[in-house]
């Protein structure tokens, strides 16, 4: 597919001039993130606010390429369009129900021997990223168990429904998981940047490396939180000898990569211990 326009945003798309791809690329939008420049090609990242025909507003994000590319088994030598790639992994979360971003419009143009790609995604008004809250709680004070937990419930049935589809995010960290939490304290999730997401035929490969990254950059969380976590993720009450050996490989991968970086290696509970 090189070209997808959703409905819903057909004509806040015409009204505010962004009908067609040209009209779109040349669009004069500030960067939200300086372009990025490599292999002879760009990309870049902007924050547009529009408006709707009936005047309310509201805000997308306006991500455009130029010869950007990733190398992959199909694609050895000039590689796939980032957006393209990013594009249908998106659309492959939202078929497996799996909450993400929502696209508004996504093409691709050969304009000579360089090759465009445009991908437009809505801004995920009121929600905030696991590392900017839990960076808040730093700061302001932690909530009680129950609200933490309820946090990292959420997180956690996203994380198992992800891998019960056999996907496998590759770069699951705080900063790609956002939510929003409503007056009565129900929570929604989303997760982001997906460029690098694959499918995996075994789901205990997807589980060692996006609990392994989720592990690796949340030292602040306790161990007692964590393992909480973990077994909720496997929704069973005590570790079984098959979590405690993953549990052992992914606190042992943790300590390698720490070590490697020379970061303090963190005291990680045995998963004998009794939380």
């Amino acid at each position: 597919m090189t070209n997808y326009l959703n409905e819903r945003w057909r004509e806040t798309l015409a009204h505010n001039g962004l009908a067609d791809f040209d009209a779109i690329w040349n669009f004069s939008a500030e960067w939200f993130e300086a372009p990025n420049r490599r292999r002879g090609g760009w990309s870049g990242v902007s924050r547009c606010e529009l408006t709707r025909p009936d005047g309310t507003r509201c805000v997308v994000f306006l991500k455009r390429q130029e010869n950007h590319g990733t190398r992959s088994l199909g694609h050895p030598l000039r590689g796939i369009p980032t957006y393209l790639r990013e594009f249908r992994h998106i659309m492959n979360y939202r078929k497996a129900g799996i909450p993400t971003l929502e696209p508004v419009y996504f093409g691709m143009r050969k304009v000579g021997k360089d090759e465009r790609a445009i991908l437009i995604t809505e801004e995920l008004t009121g929600f905030a990223s696991l590392e900017d809250r839990v960076q808040h709680w730093l700061k302001e004070g932690a909530p009680l168990r129950t609200a933490r937990r309820n946090v990292l419930r959420s997180v956690a049935a996203l994380l198992r429904k992800m891998h019960t589809q056999h996907i496998q995010h590759s770069c699951f960290f705080p900063k790609h998981i956002f939510m929003r939490v409503d007056p009565s304290g129900s929570i929604e999730v989303r997760v982001i940047d997906l460029e690098k997401s694959r499918w995996r035929f075994f789901k205990t490969v997807c589980a060692m490396r996006d609990l392994y990254s989720l592990n690796l950059l949340s030292s602040c969380w306790s161990t007692s939180d964590r393992m909480w976590f973990f077994r909720e993720y496997l929704q069973i009450p005590r570790l079984t000898p098959y979590a405690k050996w993953l549990w052992h490989q992914i606190a042992e991968r943790t300590r390698r990569k720490n070590r490697l970086s020379g970061k303090p290696v963190p005291l990680v509970a045995s998963a004998d211990a009794s939380l």
